[in-house]
């Protein structure tokens, strides 16, 4: 029962993220929006809201990941996937999160806090005038990104082992849509 519990509050963390990258989301869409506008409407380009975009993208898709971990939208080789039974599909995810995704998802995790740290250190801001400062703000999401992707890792990882070990039946667990 606790390794079921341990899955929900992880998958809830998982949700949380896919939450926050649907925000992010709806407010790239209105600084696009805003740009589109201002370009075309009043001939007023902003470096900062061009930058602002992509910054939010970059956000909207490392946040995005851990959600669709847990939601079973990862790449899979579905070729071999697919006709498994429910036991051996759950040991390759088992096997895929112990030797592939969390020691990547870690290490990118790890070093990125540096990476962010030094921009941080640095003051760095954007090249070009009237870009956005604070640009360790960015590279901060790359290290905290991964971080989520190794708990929600962790999160596949249990439901994995709850359906192998018959403690879960596998009921909602999906592969990927084609």
């Amino acid at each position: 029962m606790f390794l079921l519990r341990l899955e929900q509050v992880i998958n809830s963390f998982s949700e949380l993220m896919g939450k926050i990258s649907a925000v992010l989301f709806v407010l790239m869409l209105f600084n696009v929006f805003a740009d589109v506008v201002m370009r075309y409407v009043f001939n007023d380009v902003s470096i900062g809201m061009q930058e602002m975009e992509w910054h939010l993208y970059a956000a909207v898709f490392l946040l995005g990941v851990p959600y669709t971990l847990k939601a079973g939208g990862h790449v899979r080789v579905d070729l071999i996937y697919e006709g498994l039974s429910t036991k051996s599909k759950a040991m390759i995810d088992m096997l895929g999160c112990v030797f592939l995704l969390l020691p990547f998802c870690g290490l990118v995790a790890w070093y990125g806090v540096d990476f962010a740290r030094e921009s941080f250190e640095l003051g760095e801001t954007s090249g070009d005038p009237g870009g956005l400062p604070y640009r360790w703000l960015i590279k901060s999401v790359i290290p905290f990104a991964f971080f989520a992707m190794v708990i929600s890792g962790i999160g596949l990882f249990l439901k994995s082992l709850n359906i192998y070990l018959g403690l879960s039946q596998g009921d909602d667990y999906q592969p990927p849509q084609h």
